[in-house]
């Protein structure tokens, strides 16, 4: 059964492209069989592009961590959109929903930046990108691009029916958005309660 609660609701229409779009936010993500493009922004989060090669039905989404291991099941399943192990769940179900086939699935990766310079101890970006390249091998999804770590914030499109995905790594910053972003990360990840170590799938 797909949960609506995390799919993506910021519908627009980006005159640039020409084309409805939607943006996913943290926690999120968005499948489609149309043409709609996909946008999002990311620091250390990372984003997965999907799509079914031959009927273009794709999607992305949106993880601040790879998994939660300090929390019970029922919280889990209130903030699994936010967690790399959940996230990749409810995007591929909702492909599958849509009528692709899982053998047909292809990826492109993109994110897990280090932002702030102070941060680097908990290495947030990294734990996302080895997360989701393991997790992607042990899936069988080939991997066709990638963007990822570094210091810089990016911004993406993708057009799921193509599988073509633009990319802007942001060097200057208009506002504080991705700065708050991540410092709420990182004030949530110290006061959560942690059991065992931590693993990476």
């Amino acid at each position: 059964m797909i949960s609506d609660e995390h799919l993506a609701t910021n519908c627009y229409y980006d005159r640039y492209f020409d084309t409805q779009a939607v943006k996913v936010l943290p926690g999120q993500y968005f499948a489609t069989h149309d043409d709609t493009m996909i946008v999002t922004v990311l620091g250390s989060c990372v984003s997965v592009c999907l799509r079914d090669r031959l009927s273009g039905i794709g999607g992305m989404n949106h993880f601040m961590l790879p998994h939660d291991s300090g929390a019970d099941s029922d919280s889990l399943i209130a903030a699994s959109g936010r967690y790399g192990v959940y996230a990749m769940e409810l995007l591929v179900n909702h492909l599958l929903k849509l009528g692709a086939s899982r053998s047909r699935l292809e990826a492109k990766v993109f994110g897990g930046g280090q932002v702030l310079k102070n941060m680097s101890f908990m290495n947030v970006g990294q734990r996302n990108v080895k997360f989701v390249m393991k997790h992607l091998r042990n899936e069988s999804i080939p991997v066709l691009g990638k963007d990822v770590l570094d210091i810089y914030p990016r911004k993406v499109y993708f057009f799921p029916q193509t599988g073509k995905v633009m990319l802007k790594k942001i060097h200057s910053l208009h506002n504080s958005t991705i700065i708050d972003r991540e410092k709420a990360y990182m004030h949530e990840i110290e006061t959560q309660p942690m059991t065992g170590e931590v693993d990476l799938f």
